[in-house]
């Protein structure tokens, strides 16, 4: 038997950090996805405990301020890829600055400083993802998927797919079916 899960990344984290603060009986508030304000001061014995539980979980703390906001680059551009709505086709440079309050220039230009690679190219590595996400779970078409994820045209997810993984969509579709075949028989 197989199911497909599907979970909201932000509810997760925050879920996990919810459960880890309110363990090591840490008062605080959540501001903003990836946020968080001590409420009291926090003994360092916490913070390392804190620190150490994060990492199991593959988060970590960030101090840096330039760092700080290529990551909320990131995390904005991820919710936008993978939770769109198929209707809402806005502009990553009007959604970043709309959602962090900078202009798209700052934004772009910071994030290739500190990232070595343009959020434009971010954005696209996250819709192959997402693409292989689909391919992978679904039974959505090509056609599906690419107006899903706001492609003018299959050719043009096709593309870009390709520029990105060295293989086409059709290719990637028939070695996922070929393995569950394979999956399949050995069962």
């Amino acid at each position: 038997m197989k199911i497909f899960i599907k979970f909201d990344f932000t509810q997760f984290c925050s879920r996990i950090l919810d459960e880890k603060l309110d363990e090591l009986n840490i008062k605080y508030r959540m501001l903003n996805f990836g946020e968080i304000e001590f409420l009291e001061i926090v003994s360092p014995e916490k913070l390392k405990a804190f620190d150490l539980i994060l990492k199991q979980y593959g988060i970590e703390k960030i101090e840096n301020q330039k760092v700080i906001l290529v990551q909320k680059i990131k995390d904005s551009l991820i919710d936008m890829v993978f939770n769109a709505d198929d209707t809402n086709n806005v502009k990553s440079s009007v959604y970043l600055s709309e959602k962090l309050g900078h202009s798209y220039g700052y934004l772009a230009n910071l994030f290739s400083e500190v990232t070595y690679t343009s959020i434009e190219n971010f954005v696209i590595l996250q819709r192959i993802e997402y693409a292989k996400s689909l391919i992978t779970n679904t039974d959505f078409s090509l056609t599906e998927i690419a107006f899903k994820l706001q492609y003018s045209s299959v050719a043009h997810l096709s593309t870009q797919f390709k520029n990105t993984t060295g293989i086409t969509p059709t290719t990637f579709q028939r070695i996922i079916a070929k393995r569950r075949s394979l999956k399949n028989t050995k069962e």
